[in-house]
């Protein structure tokens, strides 16, 4: 991912996701894991509370921009899907970044193994219906000029996920899932800016030279819903969960 465009285009990423530090509650002296950390601003988010945060990633540019604007601050290369520590944490945190693995199972057991018991697991991403306006213009599009279609995003409901952390021991406490129109930076660019920093994957059948076209003609199909009052909007629906690690449940 493009750090340096993730920074300038898209705070509103970390910005939405400040209030949920506080669900977090970290307490001086805690140890935290951030998985997903982007560029690390929520990981110092939680560290000016005192507690000890690694902030976890598995973009190499996104760790190397958080080392620089947080050199104080750990950081850990590796894949949400598969990691390990060898000291256990109070909490694992994650914003806005589950929605990008697909083997949610295998999140769920890293995260579990690297918990105390009565650990908690603070976490908002995308859920059902997230950003549905985009990917049916991306369809629509794709399938005209007859290229292959697939959702590369993982957009779960409430039980479905509940259910999945209760097989690893997990004792869900709160669960919302809302709709959250989100508008993005301004200028006209916007929309593009965000397909060029999140949507790549999701276009990655389209060869290079038609990729301007594709996302004008997506833009063209959003525009009439998603341009409002002059600023283009992002059509967010978000899942937020807080859970503890019982593994005497199991």
């Amino acid at each position: 991912m493009d750090s340096g465009l993730y920074e300038s285009r898209h705070s509103f990423v970390w910005n939405l996701g400040a209030d949920l530090v506080p669900l977090c509650a970290p307490e001086p002296g805690e140890r935290i894991l951030d998985i997903g950390c982007g560029t690390g601003q929520l990981t110092a988010k939680i560290a000016e509370t005192g507690a000890s945060v690694v902030g976890l990633d598995r973009s190499p540019e996104m760790i190397g921009q958080a080392r620089q604007n947080y050199p104080n601050l750990e950081f850990r290369l590796a894949d949400a899907s598969d990691f390990s520590f060898s000291r256990e944490f109070d909490a694992v945190f994650s914003n806005a970044a589950l929605h990008w693995v697909l083997e949610p199972e295998k999140v769920i057991q890293s995260i579990a193994a690297s918990l105390k018991p009565g650990g908690r697991f603070i976490a908002e991403f995308g859920g059902k219906r997230n950003v549905a306006r985009l990917l049916e213009a991306a369809e629509t599009v794709m399938v005209r000029r007859g290229l292959p279609y697939v959702n590369p995003w993982y957009f779960p409901s409430i039980g479905e996920y509940s259910a999945l952390l209760e097989r690893e021991g997990f004792e869900v406490s709160s669960a919302g899932h809302f709709d959250r129109l989100t508008p993005l930076d301004d200028g006209d660019d916007a929309m593009r800016d965000w397909i060029e920093m999140f949507g790549f994957v999701l276009l990655s059948p389209v060869p290079k030279s038609e990729l301007r076209a594709v996302v004008r003609e997506m833009e063209e199909i959003l525009r009439p819903e998603l341009y409002q009052n002059g600023r283009w909007h992002m059509d967010y629906v978000r899942l937020r969960i807080k859970a503890n690690f019982k593994p005497d449940l199991l």
